[in-house]
């Protein structure tokens, strides 16, 4: 418990003996929190046997992380750290304060999973303890129970600092390091105690976070599969926003309105949103990380919703559709959209093996950046080739200025350690799964920009998976062209009205 959470701690508890007494009787067995190895535990094996083959004979420590205060004596809720649930299969909120460590053997790495598992009732802990006890947040596994789930060794908890630094002198200890900032600062003085050089700790451990975050950039069939449950999902929430928008016109704040239904779909199919939900009506669109959600949604505008459902086992999709709240696009609506739309064709017709990942937004932005040139808003005498100039152009990034593709799983921006040359200029494979997501955005107060235009915002957001010969849109069943996008409300206003 840190030193804010016991300062704020000042719930009644069991103080007397007879009380005690009486609360530890008569409870009926306990039953198996797990009934046989998960489904993910094989898939799970087979990518900590990759890691074990990087790094040979050393030990690899991969916290889950900790309980953070939210406010005063209460937390947010946990979500295990990337790497650790990617390496163990364990996802939602499972389990805080654990520990994955690769402890190196002469056939490679045993996996030893340290946690705190169910407390006996005959425990302080069971009734009294406000963050970990089972009167307070529920029963955890036991250390047979996470054995039998993972197939991996299982430990309690407090035998893990005295075995994570032993002899780090004579074999590199690598730690993820941004798991837990507390633990690695106790990590970093044990290591070094115990002989291991200060200066190579950093190194070490950016090495191992290196690998771990390319592991993840080609999918197993396992994680295919979560990404699919995770876009069906938010299909569901999308159309339930599609749905009410008329609501979300009549109740005022309805940015709000449309983040809550899609946040209650979300929660409903899955573990929760997989980040922040962009919900920007009108000009909002056009702030790119519009998250506030606090606008209004007017008759006539239209509503930029960028959203994805994280399901239990942590993988995310990421997915926008531009939706006229009216159900039919104006004429400068449907120009502007048209143009992304076709772009977003180009990027996707670009995600194929052997292309780069750079070629993705190469070719979107190249007709973005044509149609900027057909309206004439590069400077005179600027052409095509002269904006898409890297060292001398870049004009038509004032309405496009994010890129168009990035690495999507357990994280909403996956493989995110991974270096610049092992990101955009890798070579696409089977089993990497992407977003394309051009888009084009006219601020309201842009004299720039055609009066036409000014207060239009347009991103269209597709989840690929790369396959052997081009892609697979995981999205695909969610309308993207502007007459699909009218026929698609105006199905889902007929079928709930």
């Amino acid at each position: 418990m840190s030193e804010e959470q016991k300062q704020a701690e000042n719930r009644a508890r069991p103080t007397t003996d007879e009380l005690r007494t009486f609360i530890r009787e008569d409870w009926a067995d306990r039953r198996p929190q797990s009934e046989g190895e998960a489904a993910v535990a094989p898939y799970a094996a087979a990518r900590r046997e990759k890691v074990s083959e990087l790094f040979p004979g050393e030990r690899l420590i991969v916290p889950a992380g900790g309980l953070k205060v939210r406010s005063n004596d209460t937390d947010y809720v946990f979500r295990p750290h990337s790497a650790f649930a990617h390496l163990t299969g364990l996802g939602a909120d499972r389990e805080p304060d654990a520990v994955l460590v690769l402890e190196p053997t002469d056939e490679g790495h045993e996996a030893i999973l340290y946690f705190r598992p169910l407390g006996e009732r005959e425990s302080d802990e069971f009734f009294a303890d406000t963050r970990y006890g089972e009167f307070w947040v529920g029963a955890r596994p036991s250390l047979e129970d996470v054995e039998r789930e993972l197939g991996l060794t299982a430990r309690h908890i407090d035998e893990f600092e005295a075995a994570a630094a032993k002899d780090a002198g004579e074999i590199t200890v690598r730690l993820v390091r941004d798991a837990e900032a507390e633990l690695t600062a106790r990590l970093d003085t044990a290591r070094v105690e115990n002989g291991a050089s200060a200066e190579s700790l950093q190194e070490a451990d950016d090495e191992l976070a290196r690998e771990l975050s390319l592991l993840r950039m080609v999918k197993d069939e396992y994680e295919v599969e979560q990404m699919r449950a995770a876009v069906d999902a938010t299909k569901v929430g999308f159309e339930a926003v599609i749905a009410g928008l008329a609501q979300a016109v009549e109740g005022g704040r309805g940015e709000r309105w449309i983040e809550g239904v899609f946040g209650l779909h979300a929660r409903h199919q899955g573990n929760g949103v997989g980040y922040d939900s962009i919900c920007a009506a009108g000009d909002h669109a056009n702030t790119l990380h519009w998250i506030k959600n606090t606008g209004d949604v007017a008759d006539g505008e239209l509503v930029l919703l960028d959203a994805g459902v994280e399901v239990d086992s942590l993988y995310t999709a990421d997915i926008t559709r531009t939706l006229p709240v009216t159900g039919t696009f104006s004429e400068a609506q449907r120009e502007i959209y048209d143009a992304v739309y076709a772009a977003q064709q180009a990027g996707l017709e670009a995600a194929r093996p052997g292309n780069k990942f750079s070629d993705i937004h190469a070719a979107a932005i190249r007709v973005i950046a044509e149609h900027l040139y057909a309206w004439g808003l590069l400077p005179e005498g600027v052409t095509v080739e002269d904006t898409l100039d890297a060292d001398h152009g870049q004009y038509h990034r004032r309405w496009m200025v994010h890129g168009t593709s990035h690495h999507l799983g357990i994280d909403v921006h996956d493989c995110a350690l991974a270096t610049r040359a092992d990101y955009m200029d890798a070579e696409l494979t089977p089993g990497m799964v992407l977003t394309v997501e051009p888009g084009l955005y006219f601020k309201a107060d842009d004299l720039k920009a055609p009066e036409r235009f000014r207060g239009i915002g347009v991103r269209i957001e597709d989840d690929i998976v790369i396959t052997e010969d081009g892609h697979e849109n995981l999205s695909e069943a969610m309308p993207r062209a502007s007459a699909d996008v009218e026929a698609w409300i105006a199905d889902i206003r007929a079928k709930r009205s």
